[in-house]
């Protein structure tokens, strides 16, 4: 399978790494041999049809901080110039989530489907902004558009809820889909401010560049927008959430929390209305996961309430998800 890879973050990475490390199992166990044909990150590209050395493109990247001098030639292609020269079964999008105008990633996946390439993505902005048409777009042009990433990292939530209760209605849902704002709030339930939590989440990495991302409910609400549609045939955009972040979250309301048994969490929920905000949850829910962990429950009509729990970031569990996506690619295509 000859693969596009856009993006060379810790996700894009982790990918490859994962590729070497399982290339012989992957092969034995499902006939899949992933062929990385282009890549290009902030500052270059690499390419070669007859696909990249993999551990020869991590050097790279971790001597130079880009993939461009991996070879003389070629170095310099965008996403575009790769989707439209070269011949390539999937487009894999790793690039930075933005819920402006969800670029570059909308036009690598829109690009990719009109070239007739499945697409796998782990960038949510384009979903967040324009899923039922992407959807529509994958439809017509008879690509697979996967995109488990966007939501748990490795915790298969969307298959769990799509396959795991096949035949039943869920009628509604809600969890704690940031694993940084749960540490933050964890934290601040530990005896730390809400400044003294933020820079020890900063200090160890868990915050998004653009930390408003985080901190204002936008990557949540990203994921529910994901959620509603994938999981209850909605048609909605991130316009729709009613969306409250977590810095008006004070001390004095932490304390409260406890004193009643609870605790306060950043919760996304879909009950008629679509909601992002700061809530007391008692601590004998389920749901009151700490730490950077993810927990969703998903009520349907007759299995009553089910709760999955797992870690939602970090690259090695998102390159799994991506893994996952391209084994149900590779199984769709041998059935037809």
């Amino acid at each position: 399978m000859r693969i596009i890879l856009c993006g060379f973050g810790v996700v894009g990475q982790s990918l490859v790494k994962l590729f070497v490390s399982r290339s012989e199992d992957i092969y034995a166990k499902y006939g899949l041999k992933p062929r990385v044909i282009g890549v290009f990150d902030s500052k270059g590209s690499a390419v070669d049809s007859s696909g990249l050395d993999l551990e020869k493109l991590i050097e790279v990247k971790k001597k130079f901080q880009t993939v461009k001098k991996y070879a003389n030639t070629k170095n310099n292609m965008s996403g575009i110039e790769m989707i439209e020269s070269l011949d390539a079964d999937i487009l894999i999008e790793t690039t930075a989530s933005n819920y402006k105008d969800a670029e570059p990633g909308m036009t690598h996946i829109t690009n990719a489907m009109k070239h007739k390439m499945h697409v796998i993505s782990v960038n949510k902005g384009p979903l967040a902004l324009a899923f039922p048409s992407l959807m529509e777009l994958a439809i017509y042009n008879q690509v697979m558009f996967k995109f488990s990433g966007t939501v748990g990292g490795g915790t298969p939530i969307l298959d769990y809820a799509k396959n795991s209760l096949k035949g039943e209605r869920i009628t509604s849902f809600a969890g704690i889909l940031n694993g940084t704002t749960n540490y933050i709030l964890t934290n601040m339930a530990n005896g730390l401010s809400f400044d003294a939590a933020l820079k020890d989440a900063k200090d160890k990495g868990y915050v998004e560049a653009d930390e408003s991302l985080d901190l204002d409910g936008l990557d949540a609400a990203a994921k529910l927008v994901i959620l509603a549609n994938w999981i209850m045939d909605m048609k909605v955009t991130m316009p729709d959430i009613n969306c409250t972040g977590i810095r008006k979250v004070t001390t004095e309301d932490i304390k409260k929390a406890t004193k009643n048994k609870c605790a306060v969490k950043l919760i996304a929920s879909c009950n008629r209305e679509l909601t992002v905000a700061p809530k007391e949850i008692s601590i004998d829910d389920p749901l009151c996961v700490n730490g950077t962990l993810n927990a969703i429950a998903f009520t349907s009509e007759h299995s009553g309430t089910q709760t999955i729990i797992g870690r939602g970031a970090g690259g090695m569990e998102t390159a799994s998800s991506i893994l996952r996506d391209l084994l149900d690619i590779r199984q769709e295509i041998s059935r037809t």
